[in-house]
């Protein structure tokens, strides 16, 4: 009697088991496998990245998130890579024949992505970026699991491309950030029409304007003061890390649109340096009337701005007479 309760009891616990097993495993391939996405109620105080030898660290300090510990991050990119991290789903599965091509015989070293909250480990998982999809990555949550590309609900673009450790990612976009009393002078360059090209000399008693040759007389000082307000935020859109080599001498080798030369009142100088941008448009590349890539002397990355941004510094010689 004894070794049939044994038995029965044996059964339950096996059966008990094995159905916690299930509830445990509901997903096609494992909860193990597929739970790239952090608990929404999880407060996420650092996000850690590795790749080969290299670290990047995003870390809250109050209302701020730093980078590295150091300068502030962009908010915009901050709040990008939170919703990823807690609503990241599985589009589908990659077969080993897959990975095998387009990672395994690429040699394309993941990105490890560590989560935390406060000191508390949440979620580990790799990102193994491709151009083989459009969401350009596949992702696994061990080296050993099984791979899978991942999107987010409601956006369609490369959410892959959050996953980056470098720094200037992270920062604000912006190519200008000065108050008036920062700025000691401002020359710009007009390459396609040398009449309009001007120079800003911001003395202590007077604003002067000169052709980059002479000073002009009559100029409109409101208008000049006016000016120089443009650049407390002039911003660009996006870095164009993934641009070849090629390609970067070939924009680089061309004749600039135009060069904005400005220097602060504590002798920092800022060089910006604007080419025209081509798009693709049916076949044909035409001149794209909205972009143009840009690039500072304070990074050797091109980056993309838009007229939007750019347009209020462009202004010709004659703005600053009265009409």
């Amino acid at each position: 009697m004894n070794r049939l309760i044994l038995k029965y009891f044996l059964y339950f616990v096996v059966l008990g088991a094995f159905l916690i097993f299930l509830l445990r495993e509901r997903t096609p391939f494992g909860s193990g496998n597929t739970s790239f996405a952090v608990d929404p109620d999880a407060k996420i105080s650092r996000i850690d990245f590795f790749q080969g030898d290299k670290k990047l660290s995003l870390e809250k300090s109050g209302e701020k998130w730093l980078i590295n510990k150091k300068d502030e991050a962009r908010k915009s990119a901050v709040l990008f890579i939170l919703r990823t991290l807690s609503e990241i789903k599985i589009k589908s599965p990659v077969s080993k024949e897959i990975f095998d091509n387009e990672i395994i015989k690429k040699h394309i070293d993941p990105v490890k992505v560590n989560i935390y909250e406060r000191r508390k480990p949440v979620k580990s998982f790799y990102v193994y970026k491709t151009g083989s999809n459009i969401y350009g990555n596949i992702m696994k949550m061990r080296v050993s699991s099984k791979p899978f590309i991942v999107y987010v609900p409601g956006y369609e673009d490369n959410i892959g491309a959050s996953f980056v450790l470098n720094e200037l990612f992270w920062e604000p976009y912006m190519v200008f950030d000065l108050l008036p009393s920062q700025i000691s002078s401002v020359r710009l360059e007009n390459m396609q029409d040398s009449s309009s090209s001007f120079m800003i000399n911001c003395s202590k008693n007077e604003l002067l304007l000169s052709d980059l040759k002479k000073d002009i007389p009559g100029r409109d000082t409101s208008k000049v003061k006016r000016y120089l307000t443009y650049y407390t935020a002039i911003a660009f859109e996006s870095w164009a890390f993934d641009l070849s080599d090629n390609e970067k001498n070939s924009i680089e080798s061309g004749i600039p649109l135009y060069r904005i030369t400005v220097k602060q009142s504590d002798g920092k100088v800022i060089i910006l340096t604007v080419w025209e941008r081509l798009k693709s448009v049916d076949g044909s590349r035409i001149n794209d009337s909205d972009r143009v890539w840009a690039k500072t002397n304070q990074s050797d990355e091109i980056f993309i701005m838009r007229y939007f941004d750019l347009d209020p510094s462009l202004k010709k010689r004659s703005y600053f007479f009265k009409d």
